[in-house]
């Protein structure tokens, strides 16, 4: 079944492809959910809702809905760190039967690297399975054990990159599974090194993968030179260039890395349009979605 979604639509069309993210809170409250929704009234045309990213927070099947009924169109993403195939496909059954029309699978961070280390995880299924799984819900209308699902269930389903993973014949590898598996968009992990952006991005479009997915570049507003430093420390997909780190700790005080953090980033956006191959930038706030309307204004 045909997923029917604005982000949907937006990739079978040519236009410049603008996503960002929100990051749930520990909490029960719904206000900070619907405050950060108006501030994506301003441009995004679908919104990522992360899932444990970090820790417990809020469920993004819970605050997806939120989004949605707030007039904001929520990517729920699903990690198969937490949960076995049965959960999975009961939660997705559950997201298409709330409305939900788009997803991002992803295997998530381990849980050493979260605020739960102590956690069992699952990884029962990979990301690249999860999408095949989902693609099957859609085409065939089949749980993985080829039970029938009843009543319709449509989504649109995308995948993550990082484009940084050497050797890039190795990336290609993962990068055609995940397409063949049923992926119609793919988010990459932050872009610094546009170089080195460029070289894999090159080599998709010399493969025809740029024809077949739409590839959104991740952007992310560095808060400061300490946050460049520990991404760059502790998680293996972030390739932060000395020079970024050196431009932010000469800005000064928090505040003036703040500020050009944002502005760092906003110059990425810049070098990024007009490239081949790319359709467009998926911005990770980092849990400060305040700074999105600027992105989204740089992004034009």
């Amino acid at each position: 079944m045909k997923p029917d979604s604005a982000l949907s639509n937006k990739i079978g069309g040519k236009e410049f492809i603008v996503t960002a993210e929100y990051l749930p809170r520990t909490g029960t409250g719904t206000q900070i959910v619907e405050d950060c929704a108006r501030i994506f009234k301003s441009g995004p045309v679908a919104v990522n809702v992360a899932d444990n990213r970090y820790g417990v927070a809020m469920s993004s099947l819970a605050a997806s809905v939120i989004l949605g009924r707030a007039g904001i169109e929520p990517v729920y993403q699903v990690v198969t760190r937490d949960r076995n195939r049965i959960a999975l496909q009961s939660d997705l059954l559950g997201a298409a039967s709330l409305g939900i029309k788009n997803v991002l699978c992803l295997s998530g961070y381990h849980q050493a690297l979260t605020g739960c280390p102590e956690s069992a995880n699952v990884f029962d299924i990979d990301s690249i399975q999860l999408i095949a799984a989902v693609k099957k819900m859609c085409d065939e209308g089949l749980l993985l054990d080829g039970t029938k699902i009843e009543g319709p269930f449509s989504m649109l389903v995308g995948a993550a990159a990082n484009p940084y993973l050497r050797p890039l014949e190795l990336n290609m590898i993962r990068l055609r599974k995940k397409v063949k598996a049923g992926a119609a968009f793919i988010q990459t992990q932050a872009v610094f090194d546009i170089e080195e952006f460029k070289r894999w991005l090159e080599m998709a479009r010399g493969e025809g993968i740029t024809e077949k997915v739409a590839i959104l570049a991740g952007v992310l507003p560095l808060t400061g030179a300490a946050e460049a430093k520990k991404l760059n420390e502790t998680f293996t997909d972030f390739n932060i260039p000395d020079e970024v780190i050196s431009r932010l700790e000469s800005a000064g005080n928090e505040e003036a890395q703040l500020k050009e953090g944002t502005a760092i980033c906003a110059g990425i956006i810049k070098q990024l349009k007009g490239l081949p191959g790319l359709r467009g930038i998926h911005i990770f706030s980092g849990g400060n979605e305040t700074v999105v309307p600027a992105l989204v204004s740089a992004a034009n």
